[in-house]
């Protein structure tokens, strides 16, 4: 199996800086999800915006609310970046790298969507999507970083 030697990040596993973010999204889309499920609309502060993008059309998919969506996502990422911690196989990166850019597309979409259609933006989303892109760039850089280096176990 493939695994990249890992360069530090500020001294620390950059799969443990991946799993901080995963928890950071984790908890902001597990907040939205229950608010959610349980009939609320997020406290979203002067900004407001939360409850437009709550009640729209777009917050669902299937009947399903798009946070549970967020939630499912953060859990795999967060198993993925502490089962690289642990073991440095780079096909855990890359999947990594992968889901968090398709997390990323879709929260473009979803800021679309808020910005030119809804007209409203949802604080809890955007934070959830810089969240993504937070832990994209991470991934990025690492698998940029780490590729040249990679070696056969």
């Amino acid at each position: 199996m493939r695994r990249a030697t890992v360069r530090p990040i500020l001294g620390v596993h950059p799969g443990i800086i991946l799993a901080v973010l995963d928890v950071i999204g984790l908890m902001i889309a597990t907040y939205l999800s229950v608010v959610e499920l349980g009939g609320g609309v997020p406290v979203c502060g002067p900004l407001g915006g939360c409850e437009e993008v709550a009640r729209s059309e777009y917050s669902r998919i299937g009947g399903i609310p798009v946070a549970v969506f967020g939630v499912g996502l953060s859990l795999l990422l967060l198993t993925l970046a502490l089962a690289w911690w642990k073991t440095d196989l780079y096909a855990l990166l890359l999947a990594h790298y992968g889901l968090s850019l398709a997390g990323v597309i879709f929260e473009i979409y979803f800021l679309y969507l808020q910005v030119f259609v809804i007209g409203a933006v949802c604080v809890w989303c955007t934070s959830y999507g810089l969240s993504l892109i937070a832990r994209f760039v991470i991934a990025l850089v690492v698998w940029v970083r780490g590729s040249p280096t990679v070696t056969e176990a």
